[in-house]
């Protein structure tokens, strides 16, 4: 239990933390259980039930094509967590491999840094654009094309932090015992990689909601049939005075989502990073 208090401790402290948990823990646990929490199909089509607004039938009303909006936007928190999830993964995968590569072996960093400037030269939502033009609209490209925008953050922050633990004391002391460049990275580099790259994670899961978001909105992400928030977004915004529901609900759940995943990236870092937990062990006791 003590482990769990010191963990949760920074969301306790800052009540806005602690909202954006919660909220991030509801989307969760909409996205996992969404076949049983959805009073309907939301693929099922009831032209007569068209446009109706919010009630107690039908929680937040229902679209053009007489879908419901609440089942609809539930489904769509399953495809946010699974793409906010693949681009995390494709990002760390080869994002970290890049970052210690470049911090270990300083002639192949230097061309591989390059290349990750070249790549962080482009606006994110251009360069994913023109991947996801090259490789094709569906959920696996949208993945792959937010993943790539994404591995160079990630493998600038690990370039970085690697470099910087490369002249660590203990570091230098395993290279001199012998050590190869393998051990040092597995043993001493990449283990002390992880608070900073968990954190990166956080927000990166937050871009990609947004960047997901937005291929969906300009018809290039997901297939229109597939539950989206953007999809959502695209096919209601011609009836944005006569259903602004069908705008309000998948919008906010963008912007919740997104905002809580930074405020809970931000608690992370106080957790994690030693420069901020004498900051958080400081704010006992004050208002």
């Amino acid at each position: 239990m003590g482990a769990i208090a010191s963990w949760l401790e920074p969301f306790t402290r800052r009540r806005l933390s602690l909202f954006g948990l919660i909220v991030l823990a509801i989307v969760v646990f909409a996205a996992v259980f969404a076949p049983w929490i959805t009073p309907y199909d939301p693929l099922e089509i009831d032209p007569i039930n068209r446009l109706i607004p919010p009630n107690a039938e039908y929680w937040f009303g229902t679209d053009h094509f007489g879908r419901d909006t609440f089942s609809r936007v539930v489904y769509g928190a399953r495809l946010a967590m699974l793409i906010g999830t693949g681009v995390v993964a494709f990002a760390l995968a080869t994002g970290v491999p890049i970052g210690v590569a470049s911090a270990l072996f300083p002639r192949l960093g230097a061309v591989l840094m390059r290349a990750v400037d070249l790549l962080m030269a482009f606006p994110a939502l251009l360069l994913a654009l023109a991947l996801i033009v090259i490789l094709g609209q569906g959920v696996v490209n949208a993945i792959l094309a937010i993943g790539v925008v994404y591995l160079n953050t990630t493998a600038r922050i690990t370039y970085s932090v690697a470099l910087r633990l490369k002249a660590e004391t203990f570091v230098e002391a395993g290279r001199s015992m012998g050590g190869g460049m393998w051990w040092l990275a597995t043993r001493h580099i990449i283990p002390n990689l992880v608070s900073p790259l968990l954190v990166q994670a956080s927000f990166v899961f937050a871009f990609a909601q947004l960047g997901a978001a937005s291929l969906d909105f300009l018809g290039l992400g997901a297939p229109p049939d597939i539950p989206s928030w953007g999809n959502m977004l695209a096919g209601s915004r011609r009836f944005i005075t006569r259903a602004p529901w069908l705008l309000f609900f998948p919008g906010i759940m963008i912007v919740l989502t997104a905002f809580s995943l930074n405020l809970v990236g931000d608690a992370l870092r106080d957790r994690l990073d030693p420069r901020f937990r004498d900051e958080v062990s400081n704010s006992k006791g004050r208002p």
